[in-house]
């Protein structure tokens, strides 16, 4: 298979790639406008932070996977690749440990002016006096705002500090609802009531219309004066303006790892008045950037790959979740040549379009059971003349 990886891996990893057998074609430097140029041919699209756009898919031929070698997809159209039936992939939770440093990291930094500090003494100066004044970590209470992989590891390094962690209450896996009695999160019932019981409050949400300005004038009203805003998820989560203006009015501190219009690549011109603001602390959206967390993303993106040259999808981001159609057809049948395409050619007869399938295979192969939801109601007479198909074992059909 041939793979374009448009963004920069470890050489090692790369050459794993292709003692495996995959064709690997490496232009780190491509720019988004430039890979709709290079295509052609290519079956796999590995990204990191490079934008792809629907042009991608609109000038394909091959491609079947784009890999995101990372968490966040913001930077993909996703909805392009679903239209051209295009898989999207990422890589989430291999970098939550690297985040999770960083946002402490963050707070520190701020609480102890540590940056200010090092720039004085950079200047010859002296100022033990002025950096006396921090107001330190121990019993002070954490709200974190999207308790999934890294918020849960920026609250078990919390706990570590003495600080009290509290999150908003919500539907969770079993196994997460565990991790947040371990870690003794405090759960409370709204985020307004999280955002006012907070000294600090960290952002770890992803990209999407329903993000977008979470962190608002409404949000920051509500947080004390003098506290501490860390983002380390997206920069247009927050509302940079509404932001500049707390600061100013309440003393908000701020750490930021991301910004609104940061560049796409490596390196570039930037202009922010929000990073330019002297209660703000900011990094270069390093957040996974740990040769630990791209070691471990680089891993997973290459057991993506695998499972795809082999027939399976993991990590999909653009399938849909829940299973479409009006109605479920089970049909057990022995596993012959042709059965299937008799099934298929009756329901085309009677205009049920397939909408999800699944066919397994029991063991010792001599039969199967096809699952077929089908947008539709499945007529007396359609089931008549599945039945009647040959090696069908037995057929039913159910409303969805």
């Amino acid at each position: 298979m041939k793979i374009l990886i448009a963004d920069e891996l470890p050489p090692d990893k790369i050459q794993v790639l292709r003692e495996k057998g995959y064709e690997c074609i490496v232009e780190p430097d491509l720019k988004a406008e430039q890979i709709p140029e290079r295509i052609t041919g290519i079956e796999i699209l590995v990204v990191r932070s490079t934008k792809v756009i629907s042009e991608v898919f609109d000038k394909s031929d091959s491609l079947g996977l784009v890999v995101r070698s990372g968490a966040g997809i913001n930077t993909i159209d996703c909805q392009g690749a679903a239209d051209s039936g295009i898989y999207v992939c990422n890589v989430p939770g291999t970098n939550s440990i690297a985040v999770a440093e960083l946002t402490m990291g963050l707070i520190l930094a701020i609480d102890r002016h540590i940056p200010s500090a090092t720039a004085d003494l950079k200047e010859n100066r002296w100022n033990k006096k002025i950096y006396s004044d921090a107001g330190g970590l121990f019993g002070k209470t954490l709200g974190i705002v999207g308790l999934g992989e890294i918020g849960l590891a920026v609250a078990e390094r919390a706990r570590s500090f003495g600080i009290t962690v509290i999150a908003k209450k919500a539907s969770r896996k079993p196994e997460t609802e565990s991790k947040i009695r371990s870690n003794g999160i405090k759960l409370v019932d709204t985020v307004q009531e999280l955002i006012s019981e907070s000294d600090m409050v960290s952002i770890h949400l992803p990209s999407k219309s329903e993000t977008k300005n979470f962190v608002n004038e409404d949000f920051l009203k509500l947080m004390k004066p003098n506290s501490i805003l860390i983002n380390t998820s997206r920069g247009e989560v927050v509302d940079e303006a509404a932001l500049i203006a707390s600061i100013n009015e309440k003393n908000i501190r701020a750490g930021l790892d991301v910004f609104c219009n940061e560049p796409t690549t490596g390196s570039g011109d930037f202009s922010s008045e929000l990073a330019q603001h002297p209660n703000v602390i900011g990094t270069h959206h390093i957040g996974a950037s740990t040769q630990q967390a791209q070691n471990a993303t680089v891993e997973e993106t290459i057991r993506v790959i695998d499972a795809f040259r082999e027939g399976n999808v993991i990590n999909c981001v653009n399938i849909a979740k829940e299973r479409v159609g009006t109605s479920t057809l089970t049909i057990r049948h022995y596993d012959k040549v042709g059965v299937l395409a008799e099934v298929f050619a009756i329901l085309r007869k009677e205009d049920l379009n397939v909408e999800t399938m699944e066919n397994k295979i029991f063991e010792g192969s001599k039969a199967a059971l096809a699952i077929i939801d089908v947008s539709g109601d499945v007529s007396e007479a359609a089931l008549t003349h599945l039945r009647k198909i040959d090696h069908i074992i037995h057929v039913q059909s159910s409303n969805r």
